[in-house]
């Protein structure tokens, strides 16, 4: 029988700091939409993965209120209960 360890997240690739500006936010999840007007895409937080209207990339996914920070659903799912962040219903 094979003995997996389990990576820690603390020592996770995705982990860049972003507990300095996410950590406990209120996430909404929605429809992507660019944050201004010459924008024409976004990247999750996290991993990079893109955001954006064209086909193949993510449409989806949760954002902080402002719709400036985006986190894909692999992500949030990994992430959700050490940044314990709080979800919103969009407006």
């Amino acid at each position: 029988m094979l003995n997996k360890k389990k990576t820690s997240r603390a020592n996770d690739w995705r982990r860049q700091g972003q507990e300095r500006y996410l950590k406990g936010v209120s996430l909404i999840f929605r429809d992507y939409y660019p944050y201004r007007q010459n924008w024409d895409h976004d990247h999750c937080e996290f991993c990079g993965a893109k955001f954006s209207l064209k086909e193949g990339d993510l449409h989806k996914g949760y954002s902080t209120k402002d719709g400036y920070h985006w986190i894909c659903n692999k992500c949030f799912n990994d992430f959700k209960n050490e940044f314990k962040w709080e979800l919103e219903q969009p407006q």
